[in-house]
């Protein structure tokens, strides 16, 4: 009796502390309200009879478990009393529970009224409802379900039990509604905390295994107890039960697909799968996606670099699963797919099958990344082109064309003067002379901003030991430059070449103007189908170099043929090293 009590006194505590939490949510009022009601008549009929107030004890009891719990999980997430079938539901609910709770000899029958009531609401509900009200009901439904079959196991077994074991399994199963109040508080507050839809699936096929297990059990016994006119033995039901514990599994296993069928439709075949998904996996990352969802019957999925995402494919949902995506020991990014409806995790098949095609997919991201990246090579390219075109034209438009704009006027006001002043007219033609040399500067300016003169006439090497010869350190002493060169570099592009240069050029006005150096050298090295250009020198600074101009624009140039720069100082002196990629052959 006390085991029963605690349950009981348990039952109403849970209750109450549902109904005040849903409460606080600000949904499910009346839930919530009837929960409140019902765990304090619960805890009111354990303090009346540890009191031995005994006389209205039972009427406590049934308004709560006939009532005001069926009532709960009514308007459990929301009860739309609009509804004419929802309203009837409603009514036969309060009617039932009502009469059960007043007349003892209605109690029977109005739990089976009400039983049935709540069943039809919850097919209603399911029916009719949003996705949210559908998880909560579920969580709801589940539980209360798994309480109310226990009810009926020991309602079923409880007259060939003895008193102990009657009293202590009613004890146990007034603790399992306990899980009802719990259940509807998760519902209304994490209802995707875990993919109850997995739960449902599990607690079916135990519950059906449980059942027909011991439904066999309890056939073959009593099959045996009428053929030989006494109770089967203690050796017999040792190996009945041995005997029905190796079906357990295989039972398990079939109604797992069975009721998963029912339930969430049909799972695909790994090899299929697999086969379906190598076959059509190409370079674009969403069609990629759209295979893999179709192939595996899964509801979303995504590729992700660097915390981004790049494609997605499907509707997200609450519950993922992540997979790493690796290309040798690199690890280029992941695939994030949902899990079926119904699933808690990925199955071992379908994870086999995405690590089969993991590769593909990492080839599909590197794809992509490589498509960027000539992408945006070319915007760059374009963008060089576009403004060098654009410093032509400013050029051509500020400084040559207002030169040669004055040497036509020139040349027409000394036609002039030529016969009425001479004089005037030589002093025009001396002005022209100065302007056209000028306009020629112009020009030979221009030209040399687009390719160096030097390196046409003296090639690169020599290009840049020219302009070495003219340098000289902030103390005025000459700046010496050495250089390093292997006795096979390759023929380089124009656009290589020209790139070395400038950037050779800069790093050495650099170290002339800022490095405090008296000496400088430049190497260049081919390894690996890259051109390795490098400057050192002499200098001691204590402190790294800051980006100015000049490393702005060797970076730019660096950039525009596909390479990389990279500029340091230090003590030990500092260092320009550029790394220009080749032509392959």
């Amino acid at each position: 009796m006390t085991a029963v009590l605690g349950a009981t006194m348990a039952v109403g505590v849970a209750a109450a502390g549902a109904g005040w939490f849903i409460w606080q949510t600000g949904r499910s009022r009346l839930s919530a309200a009837s929960l409140l009601l019902a765990g304090a008549l619960l805890l009111l009929g354990v303090a009346a009879v540890l009191l031995d107030l005994e006389g209205g004890v039972p009427v406590l009891f049934r308004l709560a478990g006939c009532l005001f719990l069926p009532v709960a999980f009514l308007t459990y997430p929301r009860h739309d009393w609009r509804d004419p079938f929802s309203g009837v539901l409603a009514a036969v609910v309060v009617t039932a529970g009502l009469s059960g709770a007043v007349w003892e000899t209605a109690f029977a029958v109005a739990g089976y009224v009400v039983v049935g009531a709540l069943l039809l609401h919850v097919w209603w509900a399911f029916e009719r409802g949003e996705v949210e009200e559908r998880r909560a009901l579920t969580w709801s439904a589940l539980a209360w379900s798994g309480a109310a079959l226990f009810a009926a196991f020991l309602a079923f077994w409880g007259e060939s039990l003895e008193r102990g074991t009657a009293t202590g399994l009613s004890a146990v199963c007034l603790a399992c509604f306990v899980a009802g109040p719990v259940a509807m508080v998760v519902g209304a507050v994490r209802p995707d905390v875990v993919d109850v839809r997995g739960l449902v699936t599990r607690a079916v096929v135990t519950a059906t295994v449980f059942t027909t297990l011991v439904a066999v059990a309890a056939a073959v016994s009593s099959a045996i107890g009428e053929l030989s006119g006494k109770p089967l033995a203690a050796t017999p039901a040792i190996v009945l039960c041995a005997l029905l514990a190796f079906g357990v599994r295989p039972l398990q296993v079939l109604l797992r697909g069975v009721v998963d069928q029912l339930l969430f439709g049909d799972r695909p075949d790994p090899l299929a799968a697999a086969t379906s998904l190598v076959d059509r996996i190409g370079d674009d990352p969403t069609l990629a996606l759209d295979a893999l969802r179709e192939a595996l019957v899964l509801p979303f999925a995504s590729l992700r670099a660097g915390g981004a995402v790049l494609a997605s494919s499907g509707s997200e949902v609450t519950h993922t699963r992540v997979l790493p995506l690796r290309l040798g020991d690199d690890e280029v990014g992941e695939v994030v797919v949902g899990l079926r409806a119904g699933d808690l995790r990925l199955s071992s098949a379908d994870e086999h099958v995405l690590r089969i095609v993991a590769p593909l997919l990492a080839q599909t991201l590197r794809a992509r990344a490589l498509s960027r990246e000539l992408q945006q090579s070319r915007e760059a390219v374009v963008a060089a082109v576009e403004e060098e075109r654009l410093r032509l034209r400013r050029d051509l438009h500020d400084g040559l064309g207002p030169t040669l704009s004055g040497v036509a006027f020139a040349t027409d006001a000394a036609r002039n003067q030529l016969r009425g002043n001479p004089d005037l007219a030589e002093e025009l033609l001396v002005r022209l002379r100065a302007d056209t040399a000028g306009a020629i500067a112009e020009i030979r300016r221009l030209v040399e901003g687009l390719r160096p003169p030097a390196l046409d006439e003296l090639g690169l090497l020599g290009a840049i030991q020219q302009h070495a010869v003219t340098l000289h350190s902030a103390s005025g002493t000459p700046l010496t430059v050495t250089m390093a060169v292997p006795p096979a570099l390759p023929t380089l592009s124009a656009a290589t070449e020209v790139a070395t240069y400038r950037i050779v050029v800069e790093a050495l006005t650099n170290v002339a103007k800022h490095a405090g150096a008296t000496r400088a050298s430049v190497s260049l090295d081919t390894r690996d189908g890259v051109l390795v250009v490098a400057v050192r020198d002499d200098g001691t600074s204590s402190e790294s170099w800051s980006p100015g101009v000049g490393i702005t624009s060797m970076r730019v140039r660096s950039d525009q043929v596909g390479g990389t720069l990279r500029a340091d100082a230090g003590p030990a002196g500092g260092l320009v090293e550029a790394t220009i990629p080749l032509p392959a052959g």
